[in-house]
């Protein structure tokens, strides 16, 4: 295979994995700006999304189009119940106590997936068969083409929400100032109720548009999760582009990592662009510096 062809081969399967970091990337930075702290339980969301699909398709024998709603419905109710449950009665904790509460949700969500399936590696079929599509000499797998869509579109609704219905606006509001918004009317706890149910809803999603290309087991929101992490770290924290962009970077360099170097290189890359992201710009790639009036 030609140079050119590879790298084109190296940037689609990028493309694709960096859309699946940009969901959850956005996830982080939902929850992030409604509450000043950073979920790292959204891995598992994005776990629970394939695993509670495989259940349905594996057990109760539900059509694909049946088990990936109702998979998305009940991880968003686990994300409900993980905001009730763990986050909202810590009304005055530190954002470092937080932190630590979803690392311990993570964990427990983690084991419990153990427990409830097995410790076995499952996949999903694909949406639309696995013979591959030829573009320039590159081959291109329609999984790789329904995850750049359904990332897409759920930007796209993202973008939308944020910007054109009122608990879009509110959720902005309290991600800017909250007890401003609380002084205009705006409930904040149910604004951070509902950032926790979107961002649990975008996990699922991730899970299960990925199941048919890397599989899904009980331990595999960990990593994606880290990953999805640097992503928003990469656009800054931010809920829209810049963390997209931040995802598809990360999904490129980590492509023509593994594919020029060592595929043994390929998580280590992820890491490392996220140390140098925080030693050199701690504000990201695409954020703006933070002042503060003396």
């Amino acid at each position: 295979m030609e140079l050119g062809t590879q790298l084109l081969q190296y940037l689609l399967s990028g493309l694709a994995t960096g859309a699946i970091y940009a969901l959850i990337g956005i996830g982080f930075s939902i929850i992030y700006n409604a509450t000043g702290i950073i979920n790292f339980a959204q891995g598992e969301f994005v776990m629970l999304g394939g695993m509670v699909t495989v259940f349905l398709l594996k057990a109760h024998h539900l059509p694909l189009w049946a088990a990936i709603p109702l998979a998305v419905l009940i991880v968003t109710l686990v994300g409900f119940l993980f905001e009730r449950l763990a986050i909202r009665p810590l009304r005055k904790a530190t954002p470092i106590s937080l932190v630590i509460v979803t690392i311990g949700g993570s964990i427990l969500l983690r084991g419990l997936a153990m427990l409830i399936w097995d410790k076995d590696t499952h996949s999903l079929p694909s949406f639309s068969g696995d013979d591959p599509i030829t573009v320039a000499g590159a081959t291109v797998l329609p999984q790789h083409l329904w995850i750049l869509g359904i990332t897409l579109v759920l930007i796209t609704l993202n973008k939308w929400f944020f910007s054109h219905t009122i608990s879009g606006k509110a959720m902005r509001a309290c991600s800017c100032n909250p007890r401003a918004a609380a002084l205009v009317g705006i409930d904040v706890r149910r604004m951070v109720l509902f950032s926790f149910v979107i961002s649990a809803a975008m996990g699922a999603l991730a899970g299960i548009i990925v199941a048919p290309l890397t599989m899904t087991s009980y331990d595999v929101g960990g990593m994606l999760g880290l990953k999805g992490f640097c992503a928003a770290i990469i656009g800054g924290m931010s809920s829209g582009l810049p963390t997209v962009l931040g995802g598809l970077i990360l999904g490129v360099l980590e492509s023509l990592g593994a594919g020029l170097i060592s595929s043994g290189y390929k998580d280590a890359i992820a890491f490392i662009i996220l140390l140098l992201i925080l030693f050199l710009r701690p504000q990201g790639l695409f954020g703006k510096p933070e002042s503060e009036r003396v």
